[in-house]
């Protein structure tokens, strides 16, 4: 029997895109499966892994769905499709971290507390921090790395930007937003590609206190930074200049109601 705490909270399905991450997608399981609430559900996006990723999403119990077309658009957008278009997806939220990522046991918890006090709420984000390293070289490291993203991506969206490693969302925004998104180009960030299709007035949430693991493959060198650089300045530039930040931040403090443009 479900505690009355637990029967008052929104259920939440997690969704986690993997390609060829068969090691790291078993120790992110092991956390989903450590949750003192449950996921109602976890969806592994298999993207033509030629590992034993699925398989061992299988042996946990999540359900694997196969996207063929390459990259993290693709394979999360058919993700959040999986659980946003089910039968039973009212008042459904959507969590979505990656296969490196290692969730803490209260996790699923805070998510669900986040929606389940705020109903406008439709977008709940929140931070991470690198393992595999001394703590706090990780949180230094991590500080940084997020810190420049959260202060580069706010200022072009003229809002707090969604970070795809730990993110949720109400499975209604998605099926709002789900034929807008640019799915098919792998060079996009798929999480700011996100935000901006959200629009500057949609209620969403930065959790300071809801922070996972990461393993450091973002920085671990040069070529791995170079990369999320170009792909940020591709993303920005996909969406230019209909979002252009300055545009952005006229919607967001326009009146509502005003009709111009």
């Amino acid at each position: 029997m479900p505690s009355p705490r637990t029967a008052a909270l929104p259920a939440v399905s997690v969704v986690i895109p993997c390609r060829d991450d068969a090691a790291l997608l078993e120790a992110c399981l092991q956390s989903l499966a450590q949750q003192s609430v449950p996921p109602a559900e976890i969806v592994v996006v298999d993207n033509n892994s030629t590992d034993a990723s699925a398989d061992v999403a299988r042996r946990y119990g999540a359900r694997v769905v196969f996207e063929p077309v390459p990259g993290i658009p693709a394979a999360a957008g058919a993700g959040y499709d999986a659980v946003a278009f089910g039968a039973d997806a009212a008042d459904l939220i959507i969590a979505r971290c990656d296969a490196d990522c290692v969730l803490p046991p209260d996790w699923i918890a805070r998510i669900a507390e986040n929606f389940a006090a705020n109903p406008q709420l439709e977008v709940l984000s929140g931070p991470g921090v690198f393992y595999g390293m001394p703590p706090w070289a990780g949180r230094l490291l991590a500080g940084l790395y997020l810190g420049a993203y959260f202060l580069a991506m706010g200022s072009a969206l003229a809002r707090w930007p969604v970070f795809g490693s730990n993110m949720a969302m109400r499975a209604g925004t998605w099926q709002d937003i789900s034929n807008e998104v640019h799915r098919d180009d792998a060079q996009m960030h798929d999480d700011v590609c996100l935000s901006f299709h959200l629009g500057p007035r949609r209620r969403c949430r930065l959790d300071r206190e809801l922070v996972v693991g990461m393993a450091p493959r973002a920085v671990q060198t040069g070529a791995s930074l170079s990369l999320r650089f170009r792909r940020a300045f591709h993303t920005l530039a996909g969406h230019w200049p209909q979002e252009y930040p300055w545009r952005r931040w006229e919607q967001r403090f326009r009146p509502v109601g005003d009709g111009q443009g």
